[in-house]
């Protein structure tokens, strides 16, 4: 194939970041080919679980996956946090923590980690609910890694488990302009 075609999107909370429902215990999930009329060729590069929202590029170059995927490319989260967060904590995410990933204790990279305020987002599409009656804290988590669930499991080992979390960029593409659901082709990404 010659001609690639790329997409950019904005996942909803719900939706898995693949095309075909291939396990049975997941009966009636939302699939991203539900949102938008994909080229038959189209792959995620990278995924967001179904419980995390945000941006998602989406190509019909392996290639390009590949690169994007192993080539220490940037990717900015937000994530509401149960809790204020302390300067402590922020200090180790940033340090890198012990994790789990497949049983298995893994030691995230160094990162970026801040405290941000409020960011402006759509509204969620789940109702957050702290324990308690916590107040609730942001912060902006830069990776170039990116393991199962990991900013969920960073913020949980630090003791601020996170209610919602959202993509914001991979490297220099970013969600500003895309409405929850909405599915932009591209010519190629800003990388």
């Amino acid at each position: 194939m010659d001609t690639h075609y790329h997409y950019k999107i904005y996942k909803p909370v719900g939706y898995l970041s693949q095309f075909v429902n291939n396990q049975n215990r997941r009966k009636n999930k939302l699939l991203l080919g539900e949102l938008y009329n994909f080229h038959p060729d189209t792959m995620a590069i990278g995924r967001l679980d179904q419980d995390s929202e945000g941006l998602l590029l989406l190509t019909t170059n392996g290639k390009l996956s590949y690169k994007i995927l192993n080539s220490g490319v940037e990717k900015e989260y937000y994530a509401q946090l149960d809790g204020q967060i302390d300067n402590t904590s922020l200090q180790n995410l940033q340090k890198g923590i012990n994790i789990s990933i497949n049983g298995k204790s893994y030691l995230t990279k160094a990162c970026k980690v801040k405290a941000i305020q409020t960011p402006i987002l759509p509204k969620a599409q789940r109702p957050i609910k702290s324990s308690g009656n916590n107040p609730t804290s942001w912060i902006s988590v830069t990776l170039t890694e990116g393991k199962f669930r990991q900013v969920r499991k960073m913020t949980a080992a630090v003791g601020f488990p996170t209610l919602r979390l959202v993509r914001v960029r991979i490297g220099n593409e970013n969600i500003s302009e895309l409405d929850v659901a909405e599915v932009l082709p591209k010519k190629e990404f800003d990388l």
